[in-house]
């Protein structure tokens, strides 16, 4: 998964400047989802959808730098009792990585982890199993390096495994070798597009080394990004990271799994993040016995190309509450002050040691914020300040993909079905961010 990197980010969906040769390749023999979706504008709420296929808000990450709760189960968690080794490797985002941690990748379930709290570029500082180490190069190359060093002790195993590479890139600061810079001129973007072309050229290495390995055949190779770009120009709809409008949600997504899907093909029924999670336990027939209220679905009928349109709509919503920052490199260079002394606590303020007592109570009787409501080609936003009535508009996305042309007076039978079915699952999400279902 790409960090920030938007629908049109990519070569193969016509984007002018951008090389990024790879996963251009990897599109012309795989699955190409041409309408996939974040489950939030932002990094944190995403990464949880995908290790829970819930929508982000249940598991009480609200916005970026928010811990995800332990009582939810995670992808990891749910795959080891069938048999697979576990792995994390670059961006983790959902809780500190200190060991007191309850959600550090390690308590989520993942036997091997090397990870950051966030965004890290250039010769960062990485936290492997809970030790800090100083690393060199190139953000992307640093994490593949690690996860195909995991992928081989697994092959010489004959262990299944499960592997999320979470790229920090294409995410600010922009920092890029001069050589990728030089492809982009002067283009006020081009220290985003360069990262996006080594993260590119990082990526194709590990799917090489898959080939490689002789597991090419009977290996899931899923890519996408965890939010919508920063290039309006690119994003796929109007907006960009941050929004619920299509910019801000759409993004690139790529299947390659030559045992299942034998010849390419594009696809345009919606998906969404939280999709990966069932998809991926009804493929391994892993049932998870505590399973909470999951909003993705199984894709596996797509996989098969039997599904022809999507049979449940996806809720999106952008709960009013701040973002928590999380500087990695500050975090990293104080756990790694203090384990140089002996010690495991870097930053007191960042324990997460609560993650999962639920103190926090949101109101159940209003539902603030901005939702949408996915019913293709109908998408449906709902707004609402606090204290005031919301308001609507809708949106025929295939007549009108950058959401220009509100339809709410000409439909209103639609919009108020649509609506009572978006409000009747934010309260279903309200019960679950209010700690109902533990």
């Amino acid at each position: 998964m790409a960090d920030d990197q938007g629908w049109g980010d990519v070569g193969y969906n016509d984007h002018p400047l951008l090389k990024t040769p790879n996963l251009d390749e990897m599109a012309k023999v795989s699955l190409r989802f041409d309408r996939f979706y974040a489950a939030a504008p932002v990094c944190s709420p995403t990464r949880a959808s995908i290790l829970t296929g819930r929508n982000p808000n249940r598991c009480g990450v609200v916005n970026h730098g928010h811990p995800m709760r332990p009582q939810d189960t995670t992808l990891a968690e749910a795959l080891k009792p069938s048999g697979y080794t576990t792995g994390h490797f670059g961006k983790w985002h959902l809780g500190s990585l200190e060991k007191t941690s309850p959600v550090n990748p390690g308590n989520s379930g993942f036997d091997e982890w090397f990870s950051a709290p966030n965004f890290f570029d250039m010769n960062p500082l990485m936290c492997s199993n809970g030790v800090v180490v100083q690393c060199h190069g190139d953000s992307s190359d640093v994490v593949v390096d690690r996860a195909i060093d995991f992928i081989r002790e697994q092959v010489d195993a004959d262990q299944p495994f499960l592997a999320l590479v979470w790229f920090a890139a294409p995410h600010d600061p922009h920092e890029a070798s001069q050589e990728d810079l030089a492809l982009y001129g002067d283009d006020p973007f081009k220290g985003y597009f360069a990262e996006i072309t080594a993260m590119d050229r990082a990526f194709g290495r590990l799917r090489r080394e898959i080939c490689t390995l002789g597991i090419r055949d009977n290996t899931i190779l899923w890519y996408t990004s965890d939010n919508g770009g920063l290039d309006e120009r690119s994003t796929g709809g109007r907006g960009k990271k941050g929004l619920l409008l299509e910019g801000g949600l759409r993004v690139p997504a790529l299947l390659e799994w030559p045992a299942r899907i034998s010849s390419p093909r594009i696809t345009d029924a919606p998906c969404v993040s939280s999709d990966i999670y069932p998809t991926l336990l009804e493929i391994t027939k892993t049932s998870v016995s505590n399973q909470y209220p999951m909003d993705g679905i199984s894709l596996v009928p797509l996989i098969d190309d039997t599904m022809t349109a999507r049979p449940k709509p996806i809720g999106f919503w952008r709960y009013p509450s701040p973002g928590r920052a999380t500087w990695s490199d500050r975090l990293l260079a104080a756990m790694m002050a203090a384990q140089t002394e002996g010690k495991e606590i870097g930053n007191p303020d960042w324990q997460d040691t609560d993650a999962g007592s639920v103190e926090k109570q949101y109101p159940e009787d209003s539902a603030p914020g901005h939702a949408t409501w996915l019913d293709w080609p109908w998408k449906l936003h709902r707004r609402q300040q606090a204290g005031k009535v919301p308001t609507f508009a809708l949106y025929n996305l295939k007549n009108d993909p950058y959401e220009k042309n509100n339809l709410i007076h000409q439909m209103p039978e639609r919009a108020d079905s649509m609506r009572a079915k978006m409000e009747n699952w934010q309260g279903s999400v309200l019960q679950s961010l209010n700690g109902r279902d533990y």
